[in-house]
């Protein structure tokens, strides 16, 4: 009877054994499951906030900064319409990638190609009845607007539009504000911030190169052709241009835009001359003007015509005006 019970008990000892190693072993994959379900929730929380650090360093909405009339706006969410009223502002738009949203530009916006088939709003004397037709989200504007039209551009707030005032601009430093600016305003931080450091470390490489430069050259600027000859001095993008490459306003005893007569250009004897409209005999035309014969750039065919867009309008593409003028100017190192 004893040996019996022994038996059992060693019979049931077995069983309960192996109950316990199948349960054990059907636990493991559950708690290997929710280990893993737990790994995975944290990762996803680590991805959201990631996300979310990414969102705020690029600046969600709402934003608020204060624009070139000194005004403190605030945009609740990011604008889908946008009116500019400026071909700089346009241009720096598209720069920024926002083509598809331009719903209205000036009546002299040319730039890029795509911006001649957008809605013209006119320029200096605004569409008013147009641009309200077009319910954008936001009216970019210059300071001429707003010292000019405060009656139009309160209208426009009234009804809910965002009015941001562009002010003019002189040097490169205003521009990459500006375009830092609409940036904001836009939602296009992060591109604005790639534009103005593609723009720095170009104008950088070219005044490092500038550094070669051993005998610099004279150089007369025309922005408009005789007889109402207008030059460019101290105080503007073409000056500027000038000095980063080493080369030497012939105006550059005058202040902003000015206007000389050609027997003050004849003694200034400038070594190149640049000009910034089209002729069809530009050579030809300049060379014929009384006393001119014996301007050196006269003499060594040193006369040559620019983009006028490119080094006049505050906008990204002044990079490219500062460039071509380094290998017109100094061709034997920019070249």
């Amino acid at each position: 009877m004893t040996k019996k019970i022994l038996k059992n008990w060693g019979l049931a000892s077995i069983i309960l054994l192996l109950m316990v190693v199948f349960l054990t072993a059907c636990g493991t994959p559950n708690e290997e499951e929710q280990a893993n379900a737990q790994e995975n929730e944290s990762e996803s929380v680590e991805e959201e906030q990631t996300e979310e650090t990414d969102d705020q360093s690029e600046g969600q909405f709402p934003v608020t900064f204060v624009d070139d009339a000194g005004k403190e706006i605030t945009i609740e969410e990011e604008p889908e319409r946008i009116v500019s009223i400026q071909a700089s502002i346009t241009e720096i738009s598209f720069a920024l990638g926002l083509g598809d949203k331009m719903v209205g530009v000036s009546d002299f916006c040319n730039f890029p190609e795509e911006a001649l088939s957008v809605e013209n709003v006119g320029g200096q004397d605004m569409n008013v009845e147009l641009i309200l037709s077009l319910l954008p989200d936001i009216v970019f504007v210059t300071d001429y607007h707003h010292n000019n039209h405060g009656e139009i551009l309160s209208e426009f707030e009234e009804v809910g539009m965002k009015v941001v005032v562009i002010g003019s601009k002189s040097n490169f430093e205003e521009v990459y504000d500006s375009i830092a600016l609409i940036g904001t305003a836009t939602g296009a931080s992060s591109e604005a911030e790639e534009i103005i450091s593609d723009m720095k470390e170009r104008h950088e490489i070219v005044k490092e190169k500038a550094e070669a430069v051993t005998d610099k050259k004279s150089v007369w600027v025309e922005v408009s052709p005789a007889p109402d000859i207008f030059t460019t001095g101290q105080g503007t993008f073409m000056h500027e241009m000038l000095e980063s490459i080493q080369a030497v306003n012939a105006a550059e005893d005058h202040e902003g835009w000015v206007m000389l007569t050609e027997e003050e250009i004849v003694q200034l004897q400038p070594d190149v001359i640049i000009t910034t409209y089209h002729s069809e005999d530009l050579q030809g035309e300049v060379s014929s003007r009384d006393g001119w014969t014996e301007v050196p750039a006269v003499i060594n065919e040193q006369i040559f015509d620019v983009e006028s867009d490119t080094v006049v309008r505050p906008g990204p593409r002044l990079i490219e005006g500062v460039e071509t003028l380094a290998k017109l100017i100094y061709p034997e190192i920019f070249q």
